[in-house]
């Protein structure tokens, strides 16, 4: 079946899986991996060692340098920026500064969002436009401003979550009222 990528894209190598489509002016370092079934949109830069799972959304404009990790059916919205070194300056730079970044299956980054290196952005999570996540998001976790704090929890259907059907010391049990999933928030869900 193979990969579609458009003529003024540069990718330089063939770790991409069937049915992605590499869109125009896409810069797609070696050594970086996509999924199946992705959707890499206009002025994307994926660096070096970058891993993308399978059917993820990457919109036009966003740049995913050498460290981070994205499992499959991650949305990132426009213009997205993940960083990685925490302390970068322009007259040095070393493969040992770079500070891993991950991001769970199903979680949803919002446009304009800067993730700062070394988070870990759990499962079916939630970032919102312009946030700048400074710090870990729990699975579900609905989070924004800058910087971006915890908000509540959001179901898989991505709207938050308000009544609780269980609760106990290890996990809270939430119903979604807009299509009845129930979503435990607790129990670990990035291993």
């Amino acid at each position: 079946m193979g990969y579609y990528t458009h003529e003024t894209a540069i990718v330089e190598n063939d770790s991409v899986g069937d049915g992605t489509k590499i869109w125009h002016f896409v810069h797609v370092r070696k050594g970086a991996t996509i999924g199946k079934g992705c959707n890499i949109g206009k002025g994307v830069y994926i660096d070096t060692d970058v891993k993308i799972g399978d059917m993820v959304k990457i919109q036009n404009f966003t740049s995913i340098y050498n460290g981070v990790r994205i499992e499959d059916d991650v949305f990132v919205g426009p213009s997205v920026t993940f960083t990685n070194d925490m302390y970068p300056r322009a007259f040095k730079w070393s493969e040992e500064d770079i500070i891993p970044t991950f991001v769970g299956k199903g979680a949803s980054i919002g446009a304009n969002a800067t993730i700062i290196c070394g988070v870990k952005i759990g499962s079916y999570a939630m970032i919102g436009a312009g946030s700048v996540v400074t710090r870990d998001v729990p699975c579900f976790g609905l989070v924004f401003g800058n910087p971006a704090v915890l908000k509540g929890f959001v179901c898989y259907c991505g709207r938050k979550l308000g009544k609780v059907v269980k609760k106990d010391k290890k996990k809270i049990v939430y119903e979604c009222k807009h299509c009845g999933k129930k979503v435990t928030i607790g129990k670990e869900c990035n291993k």
